[in-house]
Formats: structure tokens, C-alpha cells, sequence
């Protein structure tokens, strides 16, 4: 769930909601579409199969990944070749971050999340830390 806070975060503009999760495998984790009910930007958190990223490159105009499992270097290296044939920009944001992250949830919590190149500072009641991603392929 932070992840897809953090990707939130780093794509935020007008029309940027959340989808319904895990409860609806067509649909991304975020996403914008247009009045018209066409896909601008599709964003999956987490390491989706190379079919997906397909699937999602033909349906988006824009599409992000933004992978940060322990296996992320796994499923990168394994896709790579054929993820470089796609038309999807692909960003890895370190676990250890993303754990720390995690650290500062409370059930009701106010955080402030500030962003700057690939980093972004958080800053919560129980602390603060930042969070860094790696760009894999940007198109």
C-alpha cells in the first residue's frame, strides 16, 4: 500500500485516482482516463507479467511500473529484453526505503510527502525517512 502511495505521489496530476485493487485484474493500481473512457496513463505497483505491461502499453497512452519486491531484481533481469520492446517506463524504488515507510503507518496519520529528482522525503508523527527509486527503462 505505500508503494502505491509513493507512485501516487511522484505521478499526481488532475484526474490521477486510485482503481479497485486487487478486487479487478483488468484494471491498474492507478490510473487517468479521459471523459471519453480512454486509459491516459496506466501505473501497476509491483512486478506485473510482461503480458500485462503488453496489454497495458496497447490500452494507455502512458505506462509506468514501479517494481519494489525483494525479487524486483529477479523479475527485471528476467524481462528485461522483452520489456525493452514495450512502450512502458519502469522505475524500482529500493525495499529498504519502502520498509521504512511502512515503519511510520498508524491507523490515523498525517504525512507530508515532498519530492525531488528520484527521492522523496516523508515526514509522519512517528518520524520521517526517504524513499529513493531507480529508473529501469523511461520512454
Amino acid at each position: 500500500m505505500m508503494a502505491r502511495l509513493l507512485a501516487f505521489s511522484i505521478n499526481v496530476k488532475a484526474g490521477l485516482v486510485f482503481t479497485k485493487g486487487l478486487s479487478s485484474v483488468e484494471e491498474p493500481d492507478i490510473w487517468i482516463r479521459t471523459l471519453d473512457e480512454q486509459t491516459s496513463l496506466w501505473i501497476d505497483v509491483g512486478e506485473p507479467s510482461v503480458d500485462r505491461i503488453k496489454k497495458a502499453s496497447r490500452q494507455a497512452h502512458e505506462v509506468k511500473v514501479y517494481s519494489f519486491n525483494s525479487k524486483s531484481d529477479v523479475w527485471w533481469e528476467q524481462g528485461r529484453s522483452k520489456f525493452a520492446m514495450l512502450k512502458a517506463s519502469i522505475f524500482r524504488f529500493d525495499l529498504q526505503s519502502v520498509k521504512a515507510f511502512t515503519a511510520l503507518i498508524e491507523r490515523t496519520m498525517d504525512v507530508s510527502i515532498t519530492i525531488t529528482g528520484n527521492t522523496a522525503f516523508i515526514a509522519a508523527d512517528l518520524g520521517e525517512c526517504e524513499v529513493v527509486w531507480e529508473p529501469l527503462q523511461v520512454v
